[in-house]
């Protein structure tokens, strides 16, 4: 049986979080906790929150054995961009886009 959690518009770029994502696919959950605790990312703490998430939903499955959960996939899908401008010489301006993550963690008995 699987469990999964979502986290959406949270406030990172994708590719910065794929690079974290990359790194707990396929672990036990218990060994994937301990990569994002020790990982200096911001991604990680976001991931770790959806991690957890997905832990918590495993737990209201009756019949599911937590300790022998593990990271089937993380699923991290690019969300809205904001617009914003950054003034330039001469009148000029140039656009920078703030880009957001949709973080999915899916779990699963071993």
């Amino acid at each position: 049986m699987e469990a999964r959690a979502t986290a959406k518009f949270i406030r990172i770029s994708p590719q910065k979080t794929r690079i974290v994502a990359r790194n707990i696919n396929g672990l036990p959950v218990e060994d994937a906790i301990n990569v994002l605790k020790f990982t200096p990312k911001k991604a990680a703490f976001e991931v770790g929150k959806v991690l957890h998430s997905a832990v918590a939903n495993a737990e209201q499955i009756p019949g599911v054995d937590i300790d022998s959960l593990k990271v089937k996939q993380v699923i991290i899908n690019p969300g809205p961009m904001w617009k914003r401008i950054m003034p330039r010489a001469m009148g000029r301006a140039y656009r920078i886009l703030k880009r957001t993550s949709h973080i999915t963690v899916v779990v699963e008995e071993s």
